[in-house]
């Protein structure tokens, strides 16, 4: 099914030059047994896949050796030929031009063997998700993840504690009805101090990160088919995204494709390296499928605004980014005076290009439920791979950069989570840090 949903996406390959990395084909012949442990985590089934590409791969390495020695064959005879013309042996350079016709005609049919077998590999390839790291467990779904950190306490009311859609309605900050009107279900309008609390987020998140040494940057909120590839969204989340075929763009899902695809097709000149990103986008996804009361108010939008961190790292300083960046997370959580937990995703639970996952959740006091507002990632080479983004170690060799994203923070639960929780009788009291950014201490 995935291979045929794959099919039309790679008529941009040869565009683009996107081919298989012998890096990681190599992985999967010196250790196809480590990757099929690792994927069994998801419940994937891989060992058919793995021998196919070893198999094409094989054809490949063998069909291009045989390809380039003719190359190689032709230039020699170019070469005497040209010789031959110049010292009037126009007869004897005839028929050895002559000779060359078949040659380059095995050539020609070997170019096509070689460009099938490369197009072959590449859609197998991106059919396979990450392999998921050594501490993440297998799991089936969101049940088998693990807790691993608590903070807070689930606040008590003395008062019937009201849901944000109608504290939004109550005190005039978000209008969901206009928001179908205009455009359709999940696409609200922020009005007065909603809209002044949203802002107020968004700047007290980026400074936050800036203070924490992340580069700001601005991002387009489109991008085209190779970013998409590049990151991981495409193919696995292509019916999630909003697409304009008239111009071949996508609406993109979070700011990390843009952010990361800066370095797409780049080495960085050193060993010595470690670049971190931050952006604010608003943020689109379909959402296809979701309904019911999970999906109520600010639970799940279509269309949202997140503030997202990104890293570039060596892969010897990947563990310790992934902690700094989840102690990012937690200091922003913990000055909203938040109540949240942090869950380390299992093998079944985690996205396509994940190695390792973890997510936060904030608990809705009103609605008694936990809601997602980050996830933290690292992805080590699998974005890397498919961006053939890499640097140059000790040695002056070419090695894979990792890549780790996350957010911090998406606003529509954390405001949902502000409103039930810090809610009073007569009004929602804003959480100090925020004071500043939003010009009020109270809504209400």
């Amino acid at each position: 099914m995935l291979l045929e949903k794959l099919s039309p996406l790679f008529i941009i390959f040869a565009a683009v030059k996107i081919k298989p990395n012998m890096l990681e084909i190599q992985r999967i012949r010196t250790d196809k047994d480590g990757i099929l442990k690792g994927l069994s985590k998801r419940h994937l089934h891989a060992e058919e896949t793995l021998d196919t590409i070893i198999k094409l791969d094989a054809e490949w390495r063998g069909a291009k050796t045989e390809m380039d020695g003719i190359s190689a064959e032709l230039n020699q005879f170019a070469k005497k030929i040209g010789d031959l013309y110049k010292s009037g042996q126009t007869v004897e350079a005839n028929a050895l031009k002559e000779k060359t016709t078949e040659l380059k005609a095995n050539e020609s049919t070997l170019k096509t063997k070689v460009d099938s077998l490369e197009a072959e590999i590449t859609k197998l390839l991106y059919t396979l998700p990450n392999v998921p790291n050594e501490q993440v467990v297998a799991g089936r779904d969101a049940n088998d993840n693990e807790t691993v950190f608590e903070f807070g306490s689930t606040p008590t009311f003395d008062f019937e504690a009201l849901p944000h859609w109608d504290l939004a309605k109550k005190y005039d900050l978000i209008d969901f009805e206009l928001g179908v009107k205009v455009t359709g279900a999940g696409f609200p309008f922020y009005r007065g101090k909603g809209a002044k609390l949203q802002r107020a987020l968004i700047s007290f998140f980026l400074e936050e990160a800036s203070k924490a040494g992340y580069e700001e940057i601005q991002a387009p909120l489109m991008v085209n088919e190779a970013s998409g590839i590049g990151t991981g969204q495409l193919p696995d989340k292509e019916g999630q995204m909003y697409y304009m075929p008239a111009d071949d763009f996508y609406m993109i899902p979070t700011a990390e494709v843009p952010l990361t695809n800066i370095y797409r097709d780049v080495i960085l000149p050193s060993a010595d390296f470690s670049i971190k990103m931050t952006g604010y986008t608003p943020c689109f996804r379909r959402e296809a499928g979701s309904y019911g009361k999970d999906v109520r108010g600010l639970n799940r939008l279509h269309q949202f605004d997140k503030v997202e961190i990104v890293r570039i790292e060596h892969p010897s300083n990947t563990a310790k980014a992934l902690e700094e960046m989840m102690e990012h997370v937690k200091g922003l959580l913990e000055k909203l005076g938040l109540q949240f937990r942090i869950l380390r995703l299992c093998g079944g639970d985690m996205g396509f290009a994940s190695a390792m996952t973890y997510d936060f959740e904030v608990y809705s006091a009103a609605q008694e439920k936990w809601l997602e507002v980050s996830s933290v990632s690292r992805f080590d080479t699998f974005q890397a791979n498919r961006l053939k983004l890499r640097f140059k170690d000790e040695d002056k060799k070419s090695q894979l950069c990792h890549t780790l994203n996350g957010s911090a923070l998406a606003l529509p639960r954390i405001v949902a989570a502000l409103l039930e929780n810090h809610q009073t009788a007569d009004g929602v009291i804003i959480p100090e840090v925020l004071r500043a950014y939003a010009g009020f201490d109270k809504i209400g």
